[in-house]
């Protein structure tokens, strides 16, 4: 005949239930003899940090420096350089690549020229960079009367 459901499976099922986290940044902590409890998982360590900052950052910290010295919010700069707010706060925190185009647009509104903002973001780029992330120029010994251009 057939097995009544009402015995159990097994003699050795345990009366705990195996849990599996849906949030991967959980883990159980089995410590807990009736349940687990969860905590987040240790952070795993994130590679090396870049060597270089990007340009992006460089010219976004510029901006915003330039826009916070002046005392103008977001929305103002955005608006007298006809940027979206949304896109211009994108840019200041480094998370948008900007247009040529965008950017003089912006520096225009903060009364900078292009020229300007890059100017500013190479000096901030020069500070950051340390001195082992810049390869050092290898240069030939010039001769006597010899002109170089540099390109």
């Amino acid at each position: 005949m057939g097995r009544s459901y009402a015995e159990p499976v097994s003699s050795h099922a345990s009366n705990h239930a195996r849990v599996i986290p849906l949030h991967p940044d959980l883990r159980p902590d089995l410590r807990s003899e009736s349940r687990p409890e969860w905590r987040p998982a240790p952070a795993e360590p994130a590679g090396p940090p870049s060597k270089e900052p990007l340009w992006r950052d460089i010219v976004g910290d510029v901006l915003r420096r330039e826009r916070l010295a002046q005392e103008r919010t977001l929305k103002d700069v955005a608006d007298a350089a006809r940027i979206s707010l949304p896109y211009l706060s994108e840019i200041e925190r480094g998370l948008k690549e900007a247009s040529s185009e965008v950017l003089a647009a912006a520096a225009h509104a903060l009364g900078l020229g292009l020229a300007d903002v890059l100017a500013l973001g190479r000096s901030e780029l020069l500070r950051l960079a340390t001195p082992t992330s810049r390869p050092a120029a290898r240069r030939a010994p010039a001769r006597q009367g010899e002109v170089r251009l540099a390109a």
